[in-house]
């Protein structure tokens, strides 16, 4: 009975996490019009590529430790960006999205979601691999390739 009434208490206090947490980002960009949410992203993709470029100068100079902070921010962009796509963004204020974004939302998901893995999974591979180029292609720039050639409009 004592394990029940623990076990209740921790579903409790789980759920209730959970609804605050929701709760909490939804809110966090309802109070934001398409434009501010628009730049947002942008600014977010931008500072995704300044930190990419940066990378591969780091790795070329074989700066390993130094490059690995800025693939975790990249990750964490990457996680996100997904709440930067709301239905009120689809146009307006020089938005480069696709539509394809939201008609095919599972595959943007899934792919900004392996985007995020890949690049933490390159934090761990640049320490054993000998072409650091090649892995860096793999790992990080063939994920933005993917989306830029089915989500992002060209330019």
């Amino acid at each position: 009975m004592i394990l029940l009434k623990q076990i209740m208490k921790v579903i409790k206090t789980f759920i209730i996490t959970l609804i605050f947490s929701l709760s909490f980002s939804i809110s966090s960009y309802a109070n934001q019009t398409a434009e501010e949410i628009i730049k947002g992203r942008k600014a977010m993709f931008k500072e995704n590529y300044q930190n990419a470029k940066k990378i591969s100068i780091l790795l070329k100079s074989k700066k390993i430790e130094e490059a690995k902070p800025l693939m975790k921010k990249i990750s964490n962009n990457y996680k996100k960006l997904l709440d930067y796509f709301p239905e009120n963004t689809k146009e307006g204020f020089k938005t480069e999205a696709l539509p394809t974004i939201w008609e095919n939302s599972d595959e943007f998901v899934t792919l900004m979601q392996k985007a995020s893995y890949d690049m933490i999974e390159l934090t761990k591979a640049i320490n054993t691999v000998e072409d650091l180029r090649a892995v860096q292609k793999k790992l990080m720039w063939s994920n933005c390739s993917a989306c830029h050639n089915k989500f992002r409009a060209e330019h």
